[in-house]
């Protein structure tokens, strides 16, 4: 881990903090339990124990992984719908494969990123490829649920594709942190990613005893999530770990510090910055489908068995059996 590097003696710089700049603080502070998500492969559900209004706007997210297979054993998800919001998975080792009921699909590997807007309603799979299954390997990644406002909520469905060579890059002033920007704004630094509700998704990498302060648009929430290996977050440096999430206050600046020794499977901190313009409406969420209100889900389930959501496309993928 990172799939994505670079040398950040190269790369454009952020700027130093503005004179009067607000450190976020650090509100709270929860660890991801683990679980297991489509045909079992694991996960830690980076968002449990948070309060939607704190969020919002993102609804769920799952770290998958880090696991390293054997061969016959990778897993992926059979086919199922969503509908109301969008899915980002972000590849950071392996590969999953995607195809959807509207013709979107690809492959997705090593610090590429899948968009899906679900919008109105779509059907999906992810799944390892034959030769993953095969021979087995590193499998670790991020997928996140961003809600849309009710005004986007039927929007159609689309699908963007951004490979790892898309995503934008930036170092620290002292070149001790690179940032992959993948959608929003850091600073003059733009990432591709094409959103409906405006947020701001980056994977940051900082060596041991290095230290970056992040701007970050005050209208935005902030969320420091800890995909491996330790440090502290904020102006008070509060510790944080691998699984850890960071729930922050207001301000215009993310401050993240690794510390001077990390373990040897993970050689510095890496989190994941998110941030958004909180939509502020009410919250229906069963399953893969998150409304407004009840009555919207019911429809959306009932929708679904009548196969208004989109049909398995012929020669589609299908789930692989271990």
């Amino acid at each position: 881990m990172p799939a994505v590097t670079a040398d950040t003696v190269r790369l454009p710089r952020l700027a130093e903090p503005a004179l009067g700049a607000v450190d976020r603080p650090v509100r709270t502070v929860t660890t991801a339990p683990t679980g297991f998500e489509g045909e079992g492969f694991p996960v830690r559900r980076a968002f449990a124990g948070v309060r939607l209004t704190d969020l919002d706007p993102f609804i769920h997210m799952d770290q998958m992984g880090a696991v390293d297979y054997g061969p016959g054993e990778p897993k992926g998800t059979p086919w199922h719908p969503h509908r109301g919001f969008e899915t980002v998975t972000y590849m950071i080792d392996g590969t999953f494969q995607h195809q959807d009921s509207h013709g979107g699909g690809g492959l997705i590997t090593d610090g590429a990123t899948q968009w899906m807007t679900a919008g109105a309603g779509i059907l999906h799979i992810e799944t390892p490829p034959a030769e993953l299954v095969m021979r087995g390997g590193l499998f670790h990644g991020i997928q996140l649920w961003v809600n849309l406002p009710a005004r986007d909520k039927f929007t159609p469905p689309r699908y963007q594709n951004l490979e790892a060579g898309q995503v934008e890059l930036a170092a620290s002033p002292d070149g001790g942190a690179l940032l992959r920007v993948i959608a929003g704004e850091v600073g003059e630094h733009r990432g591709p990613g094409s959103t409906h509700t405006p947020i701001a998704v980056v994977h940051a990498t900082v060596s041991p005893g290095a230290r970056v302060h992040v701007p970050w648009n005050p209208e935005f929430n902030a969320l420091v999530y800890v995909l491996g290996g330790r440090g502290t977050v904020g102006p008070a440096a509060r510790p944080i770990e691998a699984g850890q999430l960071a729930v922050l206050g207001a301000g215009d600046l993310v401050t993240v510090a690794a510390d001077a020794r990390q373990d040897a499977a993970t050689p510095a901190l890496e989190v994941l910055l998110l941030g958004g313009r909180p939509i502020r409406e009410h919250v229906e969420a069963y399953g893969p489908f998150v409304m407004n209100t009840r009555a919207e889900l019911i429809q959306a389930v009932e929708d679904f068995q009548a196969g208004k959501l989109g049909v398995i496309p012929a020669g589609a993928l299908m789930p692989h059996r271990g």
